[in-house]
């Protein structure tokens, strides 16, 4: 009898009643659906009984796709309506792994970007702002839509297939030869995705199939796998970022259970509901006006029934009359911008749905999700709550190693708000706050593309980071390796810190792998890398290399730049700290840092940095030469970046310093005010009431220094509150009336 194809648009309820109706009145042999072939032994595992949406994964090396389905998708209906009838379902398309889907994460995305200028051209013709107001206008807000097949011809008339679509239609038109030739007199359905039903429809024509055709074989694989995953409104949904057909999914779902006049109701009093909940006011008369607002614009529009957008700009008119800042998402595609109109963020919200999936019990899943779950019971990290850990105890350590590699796999629910840092005094006890997550499920399961164990899952994953990582991102995945206690990875990336410290440019991204690897080397006992020589010798280059850039970096006045005094500091520490790993002298460095803070054309941080450089590693500063510097803010900010217990203790340069500002005009204090308060901000409190004490010392006075440095106005304030007044003296002085 022949096959009889069904292009749809995926997550279309209007697709999705064609699809059953067509199935119902066909009665088919077959219903073929565009879905990955090589799950075809396992379809059983999609009826189950699963709360839906889900998604189908699938991975291989470094490529993992997803075909999600929720109750309306097209594809998901001709599963459930091909085994109510008695027909045979098969996916007919490449598996996701196959390079026709390299670069897609999504099988069921939408096309349009592949028929661009047609869609603008209809959006023209039938005055609508894009594609989904379009697909809204000719078919979901139609009762009996007609034109579908007119519809995706052409769109597909006016693109050319990839080379990607072109060999996944020629491996579904096998598909559909052969179980033509299978069905006998009975008919075939063809269910995908309406941009390659007309294709398919023509290699039909051109090649019928015949009881010789055979069944395609599907392509083999080296490692991978596929699982069902749960899956949500909220990672459907396009407005969101993931362009996965249709928007809006919590609408389209009341639309496909209640009918379009009923999931308008709905959507009017889930915004309502959702906006008085944040305390906004939304009146009885204000639903009402949407309603009539609603209900006049599809009348005005030609709609059989309330379309999404009718629905949605009635609430717009009726709830909002300020100008907005952004246009609305619905007429763009688009995520909202901050600083969005609240009842904007809560029509989608309500929009989008809250629905989340749920895996029937029985359906199966990757060695690493038991053995996580396995994981967390042994080590009692299966409970909500608070979570405290001594580092020097051995069980300890090896329960904040689990929780660090599920933090490094993103797994949901494990979140530590305190413990060791990067470049940070040794710190031996960490917080963690465990919580039960819906989505902890799915994101396991697609973290078994990773691995089968937890060990080797997080360590595929820092490897993989590591492959493409710049030089301060390597210092961030070397930590995370050693939170993670995974050993083999670490000598990795040390070795290509240790080339990249030597060949780096960038002055700021040294500092911060020097700070992070000289505390690994310093302190970290715990994680079994205190003294590595690997790590030393990535503190010796590192330290060589700030010396090297530092000397040649020259410029006029400019901002302190706090990452180039982090990079001055990590070389003081490196000296002060890690001198068996050097290869320089201490005389070596002071020699460089004082002919960098002599350098004029040095920016003045820097040349503070280089001082206080000096200074703390024994050669003693001539404190008078301070008086000859400019932009005095920044050279200090520079040199209390580097040495700041030494200022300390010079009361001497205290009282210089406290001689100088004090000797500003008001409007050279106003200038200098932001870079003195960057300065002093490397004082902690305590330190300030010191430097406060000393500056009362100097000049005789009595006074308490808490006071001093704690005063209840904004500094700031204080400051522009002295510039408006100057600013009024000048014209009161310019009018003659001072």
């Amino acid at each position: 009898m022949g096959a009889v194809f069904v292009g749809v648009r995926h997550h279309s309820p209007a697709c999705a009643r064609l699809v059953a109706a067509t199935i119902s009145a066909q009665q088919p042999a077959y219903v073929l659906i565009e879905g990955p072939a090589d799950f075809n032994e396992r379809i059983d595992e999609l009826l189950l009984g699963h709360k839906l949406p889900i998604a189908l994964f699938s991975y291989s090396d470094e490529h993992a796709s997803w075909a999600p389905f929720c109750d309306y998708s097209p594809e998901w209906v001709a599963i459930a309506e091909a085994r109510r009838c008695g027909a045979e379902v098969r996916f007919i398309d490449l598996p996701a792994w196959h390079r026709a889907f390299r670069g897609v994460s999504n099988r069921y995305a939408d096309a349009e970007l592949r028929y661009t200028e047609v869609v603008e051209r209809l959006c023209r013709e039938f005055a609508v702002d894009n594609v989904d107001v379009l697909w809204d206008h000719l078919f979901e807000s139609v009762q009996d839509p007609r034109g579908l097949v007119e519809y995706f011809d052409l769109l597909r008339g006016t693109a050319t297939a990839d080379e990607g679509d072109s060999a996944r239609e020629e491996y579904m038109a096998r598909w559909v030869r052969a179980a033509v030739g299978e069905a006998g007199d009975r008919p075939v359905v063809v269910v995908t995705g309406g941009f390659h039903t007309p294709a398919l429809r023509a290699m039909l024509a051109a090649s019928p199939g015949d009881d010789t055709a055979e069944w395609p074989e599907v392509p083999e694989r080296e490692r991978g796998a596929s699982y069902l995953v749960p899956y949500s409104h909220a990672r459907l949904d396009a407005f969101t970022g993931y362009q996965s057909g249709m928007p809006s999914p919590g609408y389209y779902q009341q639309v496909w259970e209640q009918g379009a006049q009923r999931a308008a109701d709905w959507l009017v009093e889930s915004v309502a509901t959702r906006l008085r909940r944040r305390q906004q006011p939304v009146s009885t008369a204000d639903l009402i006006a949407a309603r009539t607002q609603a209900g006049a614009l599809a009348r005005l529009r030609g709609h059989e029934q309330l379309a999404r957008t009718d629905v949605l700009d009635g609430l717009t008119s009726a709830l909002i009359s300020e100008d907005l800042t952004q246009p609305p998402p619905w007429s763009r595609r688009g995520t909202l911008q901050p600083g969005a109109h609240p009842a904007l963020v809560e029509m989608l919200g309500a929009l989008r749905g809250e629905q989340v999936g749920r895996l029937h019990p029985s359906t199966p899943a990757p060695p690493l999700v038991g053995a996580v779950q396995e994981l967390l019971r042994t080590h009692g990290l299966d409970h909500e709550g608070t979570l405290s850990l001594d580092l020097t105890e051995p069980r300890s350590l090896e329960r904040s190693r689990v929780l660090h590699r599920l933090r490094v796999l993103r797994i949901p629910g494990f979140h530590r708000t305190s413990g060791p840092d990067r470049g940070a005094a040794p710190v031996l006890e960490e917080q963690w706050v465990l919580r039960p997550a819906e989505e902890r499920l799915a994101a396991l399961i697609e973290a078994a593309e990773h691995g089968a164990t937890l060990p080797e899952a997080a360590g595929a994953v820092l490897e993989r980071r590591a492959r493409h990582a710049q030089l301060q991102e390597l210092a961030v995945v070397l930590f995370d390796a050693v939170l993670c206690g995974i050993s083999t990875l670490s000598g990795k990336v040390k070795e290509a810190l240790n080339e990249g410290v030597r060949e780096t440019g960038d002055l700021a991204a040294l500092g911060h792998v020097l700070s992070g690897v000289l505390g690994l080397w310093r302190h970290d006992r715990l994680f079994g890398t205190a003294k590595d020589p690997l790590l030393g010798a990535v503190v010796d280059a590192g330290t060589t290399r700030v010396l090297w850039l530092v000397e040649g970096l020259h410029g006029g006045p400019a901002p302190a730049d706090p990452d180039r005094l982090r990079a001055m500091a990590a070389t003081r520490d490196a000296v002060l700290h890690a001198k068996s790993a050097l290869s320089l002298d201490i005389a070596d460095v002071t020699g460089v840092a004082t002919r960098v803070s002599e350098d004029v054309q040095a920016p003045p941080d820097l040349r503070g940095a280089a001082l206080g450089l000096a200074w703390s590693l024994g050669a003693q500063p001539d404190v008078r030469k301070v008086r000859t510097v400019t932009a005095l803010g920044d050279w200090l900010a520079g040199l209390f970046a580097v040495a700041r217990e030494e200022v300390l203790a010079s009361p001497e340069l205290v009282g210089v310093l406290d001689e100088l500002v004090s000797a500003m005009t008001e409007e050279e204090f106003l200038v200098a005010l932001p870079a003195l308060r960057l300065a002093f901000g490397y004082f902690p409190p305590r330190e300030r009431e010191t430097i406060a004490a000393t500056v009362l010392e100097h000049r005789g006075a009595d006074g308490d220094a808490r006071a001093v440095t704690r005063l209840d106005t904004d500094p700031v304030l204080v400051a522009e509150a002295l510039a408006v007044e100057r600013r009024v003296d000048g014209l009161l002085v310019k009018g003659g009336l001072a």
